[in-house]
């Protein structure tokens, strides 16, 4: 029976590794599969792993929809075994209704490999909408760490170095003012307490560590 799966964890955990990886042994064993992403680092149409593992892919705007692009392709004479489908919380609830009922009526299995939470903690729609729907759930082993050591549970966004809580979820370049300069968008892993003190590498090099008084009194 065709499954649909949902592999979530932190940045660099290796979901985009696992993805390929995935590819790779399904493919190996002459199954027919097709690739798909949204926003990845590497640019439109490519998804890519901090590894330096890099494939081509079919880029999910926000109007794609997943059953008619299956039905198309199979209509047309196409095979399709499985689905691989990276960065899925950014993929609308619709698409991920769209991706179960590819499984359910057509038994083609889809593996999804996606963050849980964004830069302000707070569920992607299309990650709930896959816990709410998956067969299973898996959380990647392969933990990312804070820069003090612990295991790395949220993905913090920094802004010409300052961390943010606010904000579109997606940003790509947007600016204020048509002359300003954009600002410089980055992304950290850290642990729940830094991430709640807005603690990142680059701010703990520069501020004292003495621990926040205690909240007596």
């Amino acid at each position: 029976m065709a499954e649909l799966t949902f592999w979530t964890g932190s940045m660099d955990s290796g979901k985009s590794t696992l993805a390929l990886q995935t590819n790779h042994n399904h493919a190996a064993r002459g199954r027919a599969g097709r690739i798909f992403t949204s926003h990845d680092r590497a640019g439109e149409a490519r998804i890519s792993s901090r590894l330096g593992l890099t494939h081509d892919a079919t880029e999910v705007p926000a109007d794609f929809n997943f059953w008619r692009f299956v039905v198309d392709e199979l209509t047309q004479g196409g095979r399709i075994d499985y689905l691989i489908c990276d960065e899925a919380q950014f993929y609308s609830v619709d698409q991920i209704d769209q991706l179960a009922k590819v499984v359910d009526e057509l038994q083609i299995d889809v593996f999804c490999f996606g963050i849980l939470t964004d830069f302000r903690t707070k569920l992607f729609p299309g990650s709930a909408r896959l816990v709410e729907l998956a067969d299973r759930t898996e959380v990647l082993q392969v933990e990312a760490l804070c820069w003090c050591g612990k295991r790395a549970t949220h993905n913090a966004r920094t802004e010409n170095g300052v961390m943010v809580t606010e904000g579109d979820v997606i940003v790509v370049g947007d600016v204020d003012e048509m002359d300003a300069e954009p600002a410089e968008v980055a992304y950290e892993v850290l642990c729940r307490q830094h991430h709640r003190r807005h603690l990142t590498a680059a701010r703990a090099k520069a501020v004292s560590l003495a621990p926040e008084p205690l909240p007596f009194g």
